[in-house]
Parts: C-alpha cells; sequence; structure tokens
C-alpha cells in the first residue's frame, strides 16, 4: 500500500465523497480514489430499518461506474438482535464501529451481501454513521479477491467516517425532496384533470343554448389571442374562460383568477405585478404578482371594466410589451401568459364616456365572445337543475337526491331570472335547504318576480327626465325594495345587475346616503338598514 499523510487522505476522499448530490457519482469517485490504498472494488451504500429489519441498498458502484439502486432484503431476526447489540454497544465508542469479513459468506452479520456482491468469498469492510447522526445503515466496501484487511486499512476508513454520514445524510434528504416533488406533480396532475373535468369539460347547454359560444371556445382555444368575454353577470364567463384554458397547448400551466374590482387601488399594483422586499411600509419580503405566478399559463382578469384609469394604462403596458417591474424593483421579467379578460359593463359605453381606455378596449377586444343571459337559453334550465342538484346535494352530504315538485319546472322556465345561472344555482341550494323531505317546489320565485317588477316600472308622472334625477330616483326605489342593503344576494346591486362597489360610487356621486352616513342625518330612506 503507498503510504500517505493522513490529513492528505482524508481531504482527498472528503471531496469525491461530499462532491456530488448524485450519490452513485460520489461513491464511483471514492472508490477510484481509496482503491490506491485499500484492496476495493465495490462499494455500496445500505439503509437499514430497525423497525421493519429491512436493508436496502440504495446505490452501487464498481469499476465501471455507479448506479441508483433499491435492492432490499429482510435481516434474519437473529441477526437483528446482533446489530442492535452491537449499535448500542457503540454508544460508547470513541472510533466509530467498523465490521470487518474477511469471507462474506456466512459472516453472522454481513452475510446477506454474499448475495448481492454475487461472491462469497468477498473480502468486506462495513462502517456505520456515529450514533448521534441517527441513521441506521453504513457503507460496505469490498474486493472479489478475498484480500484481507489489515490493521492499515481498517484505521484509514475509519477515518471517513463523518463525511460518510454527511453524504448519507445529505442524500437520504435528496431522495425524500425528489419523492414529495414527485408527489406533488401527481397531484397537480390529479386537480388538473378534476379541474378540467368540473369545468373545462362539462359545460351545461354545450350542444344547445352555449352551441354558438363553444364553437367559438374550439376555435380560439389552440391560439394565444386575448379573449373578451362579455355578457350579464351570472352568465358563466369564469367557467368559459376555464374551457379556453383547458383546451388550449397551456392546459398544464397555471390558470389564475383575478377580480379586477375586489382588489383596493392602493393594493392593485403589487397583487397584480408584485414588489420586491423594501418596497414600501410593510413589504417585508418579495412578493410574485398575478401575472407573474401565470408564467407559462393563462391569466383571467374578471370585471375588467372596474379597473382604475391607472391600472388601465400599466395592464396595455403589460399586454404591448410582454413584460413588468415589480414594484421597487428595476428588472424588467419577460412574460409568457395569455389574458382572458371578462366583463358585465357596457364597455363601448364606458369608452364614450371616457371611464375606459380605448386602445386597451381594442387590445382586449381581439376575440370577443358574447355570453347568452339565461332567459335567452331556457332550453337549457332543465339540464342545469339536474346538474346543481346532483352537484349541491353531493356538497351538502345528502344521500338521496331530491326531486321536482309538479310544475316547478315550468315556473323555472317563466321566470326571467336576472342573476342568471348563478341565481339558478343558488335558488337550487336554496330549495334543497327548505326542502329536505318534500319535492322541490321553487315557491319562493313567485315573490321575487314581484319584487324585479319595481324597477322596469315606467317614470310615474310628474319624474324627472334628467338622466342624473331619474338614476338616482331608480336607486332610492331599489334601495328601499331591499331596506338599504347594497352588496349581498339581497342587496340592491344585485338587483341593478351591478357591481357592488360601482354602485356605491355612483351613490356617492349622486349624493344618496348609505353605510354609517344613514345614521347621521335623515335620508328618503327611513327604513334603511345600516349596511355591513
Amino acid at each position: 500500500m503507498v503510504m500517505l499523510n493522513e490529513k492528505d487522505f482524508f481531504h482527498e476522499a472528503t471531496l469525491r465523497i461530499c462532491g456530488s448530490l448524485e450519490i452513485e457519482k460520489a461513491l464511483w469517485d471514492c472508490l477510484i480514489y481509496l482503491r490506491r490504498y485499500i484492496p476495493a472494488d465495490m462499494i455500496f451504500m445500505n439503509v437499514y430499518d430497525p423497525g421493519t429489519g429491512i436493508s436496502e441498498t440504495l446505490a452501487h458502484a464498481d469499476l465501471q461506474g455507479g448506479r441508483i439502486v433499491s435492492l432490499k432484503f429482510t435481516v434474519p431476526r437473529e441477526i437483528r438482535r446482533i446489530i442492535d447489540d452491537k449499535r448500542k454497544k457503540a454508544d460508547h465508542m470513541v472510533l466509530p464501529h467498523i465490521i470487518v469479513a474477511d469471507r462474506v459468506g456466512g459472516h453472522p452479520i454481513l452475510g446477506p451481501m454474499a448475495e448481492i456482491a454475487g461472491d462469497p468469498n468477498a473480502s468486506f469492510m462495513a462502517i456505520g454513521p456515529k450514533p448521534e447522526w441517527n441513521l441506521f445503515g453504513g457503507i460496505f466496501i469490498g474486493n472479489h479477491g478475498g484480500k484481507r484487511y489489515t490493521e492499515d486499512h481498517i484505521r484509514l476508513f475509519s477515518l471517513l467516517n463523518e463525511p460518510f454520514a454527511i453524504a448519507f445524510s445529505n442524500y437520504l434528504r435528496y431522495r425524500e425532496v425528489l419523492r414529495l416533488k414527485d408527489i406533488l406533480a401527481d397531484d397537480n396532475r390529479y386537480l388538473q384533470e378534476e379541474l378540467r373535468h368540473q369545468s373545462g369539460e362539462e359545460i351545461v347547454g354545450a350542444n344547445f343554448g352555449l352551441r354558438q359560444v363553444m364553437e367559438m371556445v374550439r376555435q380560439v382555444s389552440p391560439l394565444t389571442s386575448p379573449v373578451l368575454l362579455l355578457g350579464e353577470t351570472g352568465t358563466g364567463k369564469e367557467v368559459v374562460a376555464t374551457a379556453i384554458h383547458n383546451l388550449s397547448p397551456r392546459r398544464n400551466g397555471p390558470f389564475i383568477k383575478v377580480n379586477c374590482g375586489a382588489i383596493p387601488e392602493t393594493l392593485m399594483d403589487s397583487e397584480l405585478f408584485g414588489h420586491e422586499k423594501g418596497a414600501f411600509t410593510g413589504a417585508l419580503f418579495q412578493k410574485r404578482g398575478r401575472f407573474e405566478r401565470a408564467q407559462g399559463g393563462t391569466i383571467f382578469l374578471d370585471e375588467i371594466g372596474e379597473l382604475t384609469p391607472g391600472a388601465q394604462i400599466r395592464l396595455l403596458r403589460v399586454i404591448q410589451e410582454k413584460e413588468i417591474e415589480r414594484v421597487g424593483g428595476t428588472e424588467a421579467i419577460p412574460l409568457d401568459i395569455r389574458v382572458i379578460a371578462a366583463t358585465n359593463r357596457d364597455l363601448e359605453e364606458m369608452l364614450a364616456a371616457g371611464h375606459f381606455r380605448e386602445d386597451l378596449y381594442f387590445r382586449l377586444r381581439v376575440f370577443p365572445i358574447m355570453i347568452p343571459p339565461l332567459r335567452d337559453r331556457r332550453a337549457d334550465i332543465p339540464a342545469l337543475v339536474q346538474h346543481f342538484i346532483l352537484k349541491k346535494a353531493r356538497e351538502m352530504g345528502v344521500v338521496e337526491i331530491s326531486t321536482l315538485a309538479p310544475g316547478a319546472i315550468d315556473k323555472l322556465m317563466n321566470y326571467d331570472w336576472p342573476g342568471n345561472v348563478r341565481e339558478l344555482q343558488n335558488a337550487v341550494e336554496r330549495a334543497l335547504i327548505l326542502n329536505r323531505k318534500t319535492p322541490l317546489a321553487f315557491d319562493d320565485l313567485d315573490e321575487m318576480s314581484r319584487h324585479q317588477a319595481v324597477p322596469r316600472a315606467s317614470l310615474a308622472h310628474g319624474d324627472s327626465y334628467a338622466l342624473d334625477r331619474f338614476l338616482s330616483q331608480h336607486i332610492i326605489r331599489v334601495l328601499e325594495m331591499t331596506k338599504g342593503q347594497v352588496g349581498g344576494e339581497k342587496g340592491a346591486a344585485r338587483l341593478l345587475e351591478i357591481n357592488p362597489s360601482t354602485l356605491r360610487t355612483k351613490m356617492r356621486k349622486l349624493r344618496i346616503p348609505f353605510g354609517r352616513k344613514v345614521r347621521k342625518k335623515d335620508s328618503s330612506l327611513p327604513s334603511q338598514k345600516t349596511e355591513k
């Protein structure tokens, strides 16, 4: 054996043992170096589970190279007792415990290695990590020539206890990260399939009332062109947007939904474009915005008509330049995303009034899709009702599926559905709650129909025809119906078919009190209750 300074030996061997997370490469590099000083032509990394008594060979290297393997065998009970005894004794040893077998076949502990090595006459040394590492297993080095290991070989091998333990620990953690990554990828694929099944492939009415819409969806899905979805509130714009994404080449990428009307103006830039750490008070860490999270996928901008003028300018730049800058950042981040926008507002009317940018409008309106209201596709109502009964019954844990009372479908078909599909879904859920053991009759629709008639009434004698005065009177009438409630299912915004924040803005402009203001002064709404 060539003589070598032990410090130099330790240094060179450690560089090779800990030089790569690819443990098969690290073992091979180590073997090639060690065989200069120790008889060796193979090396194994084994892990042992004392609870199950199963030993697994994780990696193996010989003169041809290294390989990841998974060779498991159950350690006999008598050998398990010997291993446990030796491990307890090792707690009190200064030097790491090394097991030597001049002939591995028949050895009381290393005997199973004869089958793995394919040679019962091979000689082996095994070193186990220090007890405080809390690792069970070891590194096995051997030679097929049956050359015995001397005290010098054992001393050199013992120097490598800690480097081997570090490599051992690092690889086990690395393997666990890879396992969790595979699980996460599998879960993601499963969830994508579930979402595609629920939203992208199961659109009730696709062959009837939404046939033309779905034909347009199939035409535009394979492309990267922006899509603008138009239609009243509750018509299913989000479902159609999901279908476009799921039918596109970006289906495996993220689908990020943004409700533009729900983000305060002060947080708009941070939410959409992200911010750098320290960009403003409270920015304690770097944050990726919605656009950046949609990289490689689709971003769905719902309620696009609610964007402030400043946000419209920044959105136009993103669409044109296909890049963003985080708040407080100086580096442009390139984007590869598809934009789908939706609104229930009349954008052309907003253009004429100067409330929406013309250049942004034409950037978004490359491929507009108008989604018809439910009253224009009443033939879909029976199928939608059955779909929502099954869906809501499953969510509520109802075992027995409710039936429809005689005349219920006719009643649903004759209702105007100002809230469209969303209102129908809520009506089904409400009916399931109220009629647990009786057929669903939807008797409350008669009262709702009477409430709807009030906003559509003609002007009474003496009413002003000035637009602001008419709007003010109309809003006040609706507020009287809802007892002053602006938002929510029974709020004025729902009856007026506009976003609650838009209604509040109009009320401020027209000086119609709401919320806390009704406490401080008299108003034309004596029955108002404070809005929550």
